[in-house]
Parts: C-alpha cells; structure tokens; sequence
C-alpha cells in the first residue's frame, strides 16, 4: 500500500454539480429524478445549475433517491483534515 499515494483535487464541484454528477453516475434523467423524489423536473435543473438553493429537505430527498448521504451532496469539497465543523 505504500507505493500509492493520494490522488490531488483537480476541480471544486459545486452543490448542483454534484447532484448531476450522481444522477448522471446512475445513468438517470432528470425526469426519472423528479418521479422518484417527486420534486419537480424543472426544480431539479434549476438546482443543477446552481440557480436555486437545495436546501436541508430537498437534500434529504435527493440523497434517499440517489443513494448517497446528504453531506456528499450539501458538502462536495469538503476536506474534514483541514476544516474544524466547528
């Protein structure tokens, strides 16, 4: 294990990118998202583009359909080594 090393961040995602990039990882349309969460097809674009705010609920909800927990989608760059939660 000593002959690998860790791999550098090469770009900051924001909250709507990583909600793409899960649904898209699970080969799912926007459409397929709205009908599993039951928010609304345009609403899910509108938070991909960083357009509209997430929020704790809607995390909850997209974190449940895309099967991941909400801090990977509320806190994509988060480095819990170099930041206090506090």
């Amino acid at each position: 294990m000593k002959d690998y090393r860790k791999a550098k961040k090469l770009v900051d995602v924001t909250v709507g990118e990583s909600v793409r990039i899960l649904r898209e990882l699970q080969e799912m349309s926007q459409n397929e998202l709205s009908e599993l969460t039951g928010i609304p097809q345009s609403t899910i674009s509108a938070i991909e583009n960083d357009r509209v705010n997430l929020g704790v609920e809607r995390a909850k909800i997209l974190a449940r359909a895309l099967k991941c927990h909400p801090a990977v989608i509320v806190f994509p760059g988060w480095d819990i080594r170099q930041e206090s939660a506090a």
